[in-house]
């Protein structure tokens, strides 16, 4: 990983009057503009080949500048351009995937959030001992196939939008659909509705929600779009699919807006607080935009499943705003609220502790 004093340097070089918000062209991306745009900042989009045209339907996410690449890993190959811009990169899910961890950590631009997050994000061993550790409750986690005794759900490593995820009932089922070599996990699947809910740590604001340094805004819920998940049972019962050997897939297609009974905030805020004051303990600190993925039972037990370290694509529901972050700030979507984290770290000389 790039030293945090390199990339201090290279921030003292920049005109603090000129930042500029850069991200992939991807995922999040019109929002982030949007939001950048929103407070005044210039933006650039990076992409792979010519600009995507879809950018001209959308006026006000329109990136002023973009940086066409052959691959996202030639980024690394264009860092001097986007320094010279005085650029701010904004990570998310794609670039995450595409660029990879290793070359992420090495990118010598600075970056808002604390990088090392996303190695403890991609990791399942490294994630499950960040929950652990903050007293979250999570599902049961199986260490081997012939301890199976319930259904699970296997995972494996990294952002890939759910791609790859599948159900077993047993053991057996589970060594029927392994067919891959990567690194995964096998967790008990808990019955439940799912909320992705969307936080927002800040070490350096003061008004709000207060932590032992900072404060924690939850701007949203969604729940995700899978693939045929959510239709495939329409059309016959698990056994008769299995038969005809259709089964479930996870790849995430979308979104839908969610709000929770209102009594169940304080377990949220509850949950975000250790998460983030966990992470403080264990690499520093996880900056900005994130989100728990959880179920809540019948009982109205929240299960933490996974930890998304940086902005969620389940936030473009809200870039006019969510019920919850209406409630902070009229029309407040995530990428307009990390461009503002950047501003406010700028005009109180803190940028060094919200950039990486």
């Amino acid at each position: 990983m790039i030293p945090k004093e390199d990339i201090l340097e290279i921030l003292d070089g920049y005109d603090k009057k000129d930042l500029t918000i850069a991200t992939i062209c991807s995922h999040s991306s019109l929002q982030i503009f949007n939001g950048a745009r929103q407070e005044g900042f210039k933006t650039i989009g990076i992409c792979i080949g010519p600009p995507p045209k879809f950018y001209d339907a959308f006026p006000l996410a329109k990136p002023d500048k973009f940086v066409s690449l052959d691959s996202y890993k030639a980024l690394l190959d264009h860092s001097d351009e986007l320094v010279e811009d005085n650029a701010i990169i904004i990570p998310h899910g794609s670039l995450v995937e595409y660029l990879g961890i290793d070359k992420f950590e090495s990118l010598a631009v600075p970056t808002f959030g604390n990088r090392r997050v996303l190695a403890w994000e991609s990791d399942r061993e490294m994630e499950r001992e960040w929950l652990l550790k903050a007293g979250v409750n999570i599902p049961m986690r199986f260490e081997r196939a012939e301890d199976i005794d319930r259904p699970v759900i296997v995972k494996y490593h990294g952002a890939k939008g759910g791609r790859g995820f599948f159900i077993a009932k047993n053991k057996d089922e589970f060594q029927a659909k392994m067919s891959s070599q990567a690194k995964y996990a096998i967790q008990e699947f808990i019955l439940g509705t799912r909320y992705y809910i969307h936080f927002f740590y800040s070490p350096i604001k003061t008004q709000g929600y207060k932590l032992k340094k900072g404060t924690l805004d939850m701007l949203g819920i969604d729940r995700r779009v899978e693939s045929n998940a959510d239709e495939i049972f329409r059309i016959g019962s698990m056994n008769e699919l299995a038969e005809a050997g259709i089964y479930p897939s996870f790849v995430v297609t979308g979104n839908l807006p969610l709000v929770l009974r209102e009594s169940l905030l304080p377990k949220v805020f509850e949950l975000g607080e250790r998460v983030v004051e966990t992470s403080i303990e264990l690499f520093g600190g996880m900056i900005g935009p994130f989100s728990l993925e959880t179920i809540v039972t019948d009982e109205l037990e929240f299960k933490v499943f996974e930890i998304s370290a940086r902005i969620v694509a389940g936030t473009n529901l809200f870039v006019s705003g969510s019920p919850y972050s209406d409630l902070v700030e009229r029309n407040l979507s995530n990428g307009k609220r990390i461009a503002q984290e950047i501003k406010l770290a700028m005009e109180t000389n803190k940028l060094s502790e919200v950039i990486s």
